[in-house]
């Protein structure tokens, strides 16, 4: 669990299957999270480009934070804790 001043990021990723990945957090938090129900709901064609295998794989870890191609997708760091993501 996180206290109230407690900075929360992402130390590491792993992919586990097409479009889910593995979430380590500074606090040694795990969530797996499935990409596909977001990125299959979105009408935005630059989010749909994610759909592709080929475009999801280019993740990166980036001052703690979860994104693709310098931030073209990107999530809350809260969502992605609490393992939420919305379309």
């Amino acid at each position: 669990m996180i206290s109230d001043n407690q900075i929360i990021f992402i130390e590491n990723v792993k992919h586990i299957k097409q479009f889910e990945l593995q979430l380590e957090f500074n606090d040694k938090t795990i969530q797996v999270i499935d990409f596909y129900p977001f990125l299959s709901a979105s009408l935005n064609p630059l989010i749909r480009k994610y759909l592709s295998y080929k475009e999801f794989s280019k993740f990166e870890i980036e001052g703690g934070d979860l994104e693709w191609n310098d931030y073209d997708l990107c999530f809350p760091i809260a969502d992605l804790y609490q393992n939420k993501i919305i379309n």
